[in-house]
């Protein structure tokens, strides 16, 4: 054996770990490496007793194309107090794989700073994994599981639109996101939803619950104009990173609340709380529309990797070893649309505080400007006349004029 090396994966699940384990496993295997799979993430890495399992070819070669993980997953964050280097002596270490999204890529940072300040012989690779697609990598390049994700999104997003067609009802379903859109944006614009909401609209004012609510409207009464008395609204689940815990209270929900005093919102449904405030005003308003809310997220996240994962992961599990090779550490192994493998070097991409920066939906960008300006429906200034009939001052329902566009 030519010593071992450990693969961790930290956050939640992505289509297509198992995909990246298997081609990560299968190609050390190959050269005479130990492969090790640990369990429960970082919050397992520097315990006293770490859980793992030794991967095996054949034990590779079967999950390569399963959902979920096969490795359990953890979102804990260790101090840098907590790490040692214990483990990764005692096993033979010669490499840690990390498997995940900015926070297990922004500890991954830390502990390969710490392995090189102490000169221990360990390097450290990231593999970039979320289906909320932001990691800071190259233009165009997803991270792992969003493509599944979203063809996943799309397929029952559609269903619900042809139930919103059928039955004439509102549909208001609320996407995973902790921070960007990327997900809402690709769920809605894939099924031509006549809104989408994602955080990055709100570039010129200040993010609320009642400006969501508003858009929404905006968006049912241009539709009714039209004639059509049913549709979707998406609205990105990040758009609460946006929003103080007081912002989130004067929703009238009631919350659990965590040790630090601040609400728990994995606790409840997002769409529950949009729907619910959507109903409220359209009372008030006296407008008759029945919505319905749709929580998309979990369901998302084990599903088995479409051929766009499965591939890409394949040659983000291999491009590990070609780093490896290569001798370098404290990156993300990135593989760009020619499936050309390169290193993006995770402290070229961390903010002050030594965390890897988010991706957001660029506004900026022609797709998001023929989505917003040319897909979506909602009322402008040449509708107030007609939405009049709906709204005492129907300025307060102008898209551009919520958003100061």
């Amino acid at each position: 054996m030519k010593g071992s090396i450990l693969i961790l994966a930290g956050g939640g699940p992505a289509p297509g770990i198992n995909t990246v384990i298997s081609s990560v496993a299968k190609v050390f295997l190959r050269d005479g490496y130990k492969v090790i799979g640990l369990h429960d993430g970082y919050r397992n890495l520097f315990s006293e007793n770490p859980s793992t399992i030794d991967i095996d070819f054949e034990m590779a070669d079967r999950v390569f194309s399963v959902g979920g993980s096969i490795l359990r997953m953890s979102r804990y964050k260790p101090a840098d107090l907590e790490f040692k280097p214990d483990f990764f002596i005692e096993k033979g270490i010669k490499l840690l794989v990390t498997i995940g999204g900015d926070d297990t890529a922004s500890t991954a940072n830390r502990i390969a700073k710490y392995l090189s300040e102490r000169k221990i012989p360990i390097q450290n690779i990231h593999v970039p994994k979320t289906i909320d697609n932001d990691l800071p990598l190259p233009e165009g390049q997803p991270t792992f599981g969003y493509q599944s994700a979203n063809q996943e999104g799309v397929r029952i997003g559609r269903t619900i639109y042809e139930d919103a067609r059928s039955s004439g009802n509102w549909f208001v379903v609320s996407a995973m996101g902790r921070e960007a859109g990327h997900l809402a944006f690709g769920i809605g614009a894939a099924c031509h939803y006549p809104m989408i909401i994602i955080p990055e609209m709100f570039y010129n004012v200040k993010l609320t619950l009642d400006k969501i609510t508003s858009l929404i409207i905006s968006s049912i009464i241009k539709r009714k104009i039209l004639g059509i008395p049913y549709g979707v609204a998406i609205v990105s689940e990040g758009v609460f990173h946006f929003m103080s815990d007081a912002d989130i209270e004067s929703s009238g929900i009631q919350f659990t609340y965590d040790e630090h005093g601040h609400p728990e919102l994995g606790t409840v449904s997002k769409a529950h709380i949009y729907n619910m405030l959507l109903q409220i005003r359209l009372k008030q308003l006296g407008i008759d529309i029945k919505s319905r809310p749709v929580e998309m997220g979990y369901e998302l996240r084990c599903i088995p990797p479409i051929a766009f994962d499965l591939h890409y992961c394949s040659l983000l599990g291999i491009g590990v070893k070609r780093l490896f090779d290569e001798g370098l550490t404290g990156c993300m192994v990135t593989s760009d649309p020619a499936g050309d493998i390169t290193p993006l070097f995770l402290k070229d991409v961390e903010d002050g505080n030594g965390k890897v920066k988010t991706r957001m939906v660029s506004m900026e960008s022609q797709r998001a400007k023929m989505v917003f300006f040319n897909s979506i429906q909602y009322l402008d200034e040449n509708d107030m006349e007609e939405a009049s009939k709906y709204f005492k001052n129907p300025e307060e329902y102008d898209f551009k004029k919520i958003l100061k566009w």
